[in-house]
C-alpha cells in the first residue's frame, strides 16, 4: 500500500495516543477541526471508520477494532521516520541544551544543585522542561533527561542513575506530639501522592499498611495532591504524615525540615530514577557531559 495521505496518518496517530483531537491538536499545532478533517479524509479514503462516533456520554475517542490492530505499527513507524531524520542531520552545534524532569524532581533535587554544571559548562544554554505529561524527546527537542519508572521507554536509552525507599515522615512539631509506635499513625491524617498512576507500582498508604501487617486503617481519607514536592510541603507545613520519597525528601531530613518515622521499617521499591536520552545511535557531547554530571552528583549524594 502507498504512503498516501500522511498528515491523516499523523493526525489519526496523535488522536489515537492522546485519545482526544483536542489535545492531538496541540500537540501538532493545528486546530481540533483540522485534525478531525484529516482523519476523515483518511478514513473515506481507507474505507473503514477509525473512532467510533458517541452522540453523548464519554469524551474521549474510542478506537474501533481495525484502528487498535494497526495502531502500534503506525506509532513504531513514525519514531523511525523520527529517527532517521535525525540521522540526516547534521552534527549537533546548537548551544542549547533541553533536559526534561519532573516538576518535583527539578524542585526538590536538581534545581539546587544546577548551578555546579552551569558553572562547569558555560559554553551549554541550559533549559529545563518541567512538564508532568510525557514528552516525546524526538517531537519536542528533548536532549537528555531524568525518568522514574523501571527503566524501559520506547525510542530511548536509559541508564540507572538512582535507586530509592519509601517511609513515613512528618514535620517535627507533629513528631513531637507523639509518634512512638506504628499504630500512632491510626489517628493521624495522611498525605496521599497520586503523582503516578496506580499500575506504575508505586506504593499507597494501603500497601504501605498492609505490608506491615496493619490492617482496619480507612486509607481514602487525607489530603491528596498530584505532586510529589507538594505532598512533601504538606508535610513540613505539618498537615500529615507522607510516604516519603528517599531522593527527594533526603534534604529536607538533613536541614530539619521533616523526621523519618520508624527507620528500621524503611523499604525498598521496584522504581527508580534513569538518565534518558533519544535512541539514534550517537551521543552529543553536551549530552555526555550532563550525563556524567548527573551520575557524578549522585555519587557526592549517597
Amino acid at each position: 500500500m502507498k504512503l498516501n495521505h500522511l498528515n491523516g496518518l499523523k493526525a489519526f496517530e496523535a488522536s489515537a495516543r492522546h485519545l482526544s483531537f483536542s489535545l492531538a491538536a496541540k500537540e501538532l499545532n493545528v486546530t481540533p477541526a483540522a485534525i478531525g478533517q484529516q482523519v476523515k479524509l483518511l478514513e473515506e479514503w481507507l474505507g473503514i471508520s477509525l473512532f467510533e462516533r458517541r452522540s453523548s456520554g464519554a469524551s474521549r475517542l474510542v478506537l474501533t477494532k481495525e484502528a487498535t490492530q494497526g495502531l502500534p505499527e503506525i506509532t513504531r513507524g513514525f519514531t523511525h521516520l523520527s529517527q532517521g531524520l535525525e540521522l540526516l542531520k547534521p552534527a549537533d552545534i546548537s548551544p542549547v541544551l533541553t533536559v526534561a524532569v519532573s516538576p518535583a524532581f527539578a524542585a526538590k533535587w536538581l534545581l539546587m544543585r544546577i548551578d555546579d554544571f552551569q558553572i562547569s559548562h558555560p559554553e551549554w544554554d541550559l533549559r529545563l522542561d518541567t512538564n508532568i505529561r510525557t514528552v516525546d524527546y524526538l517531537a519536542e527537542s528533548i536532549d537528555i533527561g531524568v525518568r522514574y519508572g523501571k527503566g524501559n521507554w520506547e525510542g530511548l536509552e536509559a541508564s540507572l542513575l538512582m535507586t530509592e525507599s519509601i517511609f513515613p515522615v512528618c514535620s517535627p512539631e507533629l513528631f513531637n506530639k507523639g509518634i512512638d509506635k506504628l499504630g500512632s499513625l491510626v489517628h493521624l491524617p495522611l498525605l496521599h501522592d497520586l503523582s503516578l498512576p496506580k499500575e506504575s507500582g508505586f506504593p499507597s498508604w494501603n500497601s504501605w499498611f498492609e505490608q506491615h501487617e496493619i490492617y482496619n486503617v480507612n486509607t481514602d481519607k487525607g489530603l491528596k495532591i498530584n505532586n510529589s514536592a507538594s505532598v512533601i510541603q504538606a508535610a513540613i507545613s505539618g498537615q500529615g504524615i507522607a510516604l516519603g520519597r528517599s531522593v527527594l525528601v533526603q534534604d529536607d531530613l538533613d536541614c530539619g525540615r521533616l523526621v523519618q518515622l520508624f527507620p528500621d521499617l524503611e523499604c525498598s521499591i521496584e522504581l527508580a530514577y534513569y538518565v534518558v536520552w533519544k535512541k539514534n545511535g550517537l551521543m552529543s557531547d553536551k549530552v555526555k557531559a550532563f550525563k556524567e554530571w548527573l551520575q557524578q552528583q549522585m555519587i557526592e549524594t549517597r
